[in-house]
């Protein structure tokens, strides 16, 4: 699988305009501001149907325009397809394969696997367990529809769950029965939740390490952690016992969707004792991982995305991801970088056909 064109239309900086790609590396290369960033986000776009970089959809749209479209022409096997994602103020957002309009946005994820290397991703180190959980998530439903499904359920539950909770405290009253109906949805849903974030850590964790040795050449020992209240309990256990707290707090204080992830380095937390450098690689290593797993899983070599990662590696390391791109277990590469000089020697000591887009 790989794009062979991306046309886009008042999507952020961009008027108008295409890009033909050849089928292994494809590199922006440009000033800062001159949008490199925003072509990976459009081919992003046409994976996940929203953006890495900016969850407010309209906010994508060109200054002063009433609506963006991105087209995406895909080569899988021997037929082509043609994605297209459009939003007009005002309206929803549509998506289309061939023509045809999607009814739910999940059924395309997974469809055109993708993984996305960038500076952005410090966020998965420095913000909350929100953004860990997405990660394992984004992950585990690019090959995993019962799982994105199940996700789905939780959260809509969850709100409802959260809405009761309210609805009890402005009212000044209590139903036990009725928030029993939610929380035994929850407990179906919370289960699949918490047995696939379980098998698929214990899949993914050695893959990982072995990206990070790799990259840092065996420097150092690192490691991620399930952090999860449902080791201790389950999830109706959990309910019952933070219920008197839900009800004060006025949300669903226990729950899978209270999960996290701890990155480890050396037995102590990345965040507090990494260098940027150790973060960094840290960061590749699990988007690698991320890679190796949606292949094994989905038989297909992702699109990976590169973005302005090239900054902030020492040259051993850089030298370290280049040999790891240089062999057939890598599809469709898009590089971002500021250096046209440095991209262009960096991709020619592959010996893999490239292309180098100036903007």
């Amino acid at each position: 699988m790989h794009l062979q064109k991306i046309t886009l239309v008042n999507f952020k900086n961009f008027e108008s305009q295409s890009f033909d790609f050849e089928s292994k590396i494809n590199c922006f290369v440009g000033d800062n501001g001159v949008g490199k960033t925003n072509v990976l986000d459009a081919i992003y776009y046409l994976s996940f149907t929203k953006s890495y970089f900016n969850s407010v959809a309209v906010q994508n749209i060109k200054h002063h325009q009433d609506f963006f479209m991105i087209q995406g022409e895909y080569k899988i096997e021997e037929k082509t397809d043609t994605v297209v994602c459009s939003l007009k103020r005002g309206n929803k957002k549509v998506l289309k394969r061939n023509g045809k309009a999607y009814e739910k946005f999940s059924d395309h994820i997974g469809y055109l696997p993708l993984v996305i290397i960038s500076p952005a991703d410090r966020d998965l180190i420095i913000e909350g367990s929100d953004t860990r959980r997405k990660f394992i998530d984004g992950v585990i439903s690019q090959s995993n529809k019962s799982y994105l499904q199940a996700i789905l359920n939780y959260n809509k539950v969850l709100a409802q769950r959260n809405s009761l909770l309210k609805y009890f405290a402005a009212n000044r009253t209590f139903d036990a029965l009725n928030l029993n109906v939610y929380n035994e949805q929850l407990q179906i849903y919370g289960d699949i939740i918490f047995k696939q974030r379980s098998i698929f850590l214990e899949a993914f964790i050695p893959i990982f390490k072995k990206r990070y040795a790799s990259i840092s050449n065996s420097k150092e020992e690192v490691n991620l952690v399930y952090k999860t209240q449902l080791k201790e309990a389950s999830l109706l256990e959990l309910f019952e016992q933070s219920l008197e707290k839900d009800r004060v707090l006025q949300y669903t204080s226990a729950g899978v969707h209270k999960d996290d992830l701890i990155f480890e380095i050396n037995g102590y937390p990345v965040k507090k004792f990494g260098s940027q450098g150790q973060q960094k690689s840290y960061l590749i290593a699990l988007k690698l991982a991320q890679f190796d797993f949606i292949k094994s899983q989905s038989e297909v070599k992702p699109i990976l995305l590169l973005d302005d990662i090239f900054d902030k590696l020492d040259d051993s390391r850089v030298e370290q991801l280049v040999t790891l791109v240089n062999n057939d277990n890598f599809g469709q590469i898009f590089i971002s970088d500021t250096h046209e000089e440095r991209t262009e020697e960096v991709v020619k000591s592959t010996n893999q056909s490239y292309k180098i887009i100036k903007l």
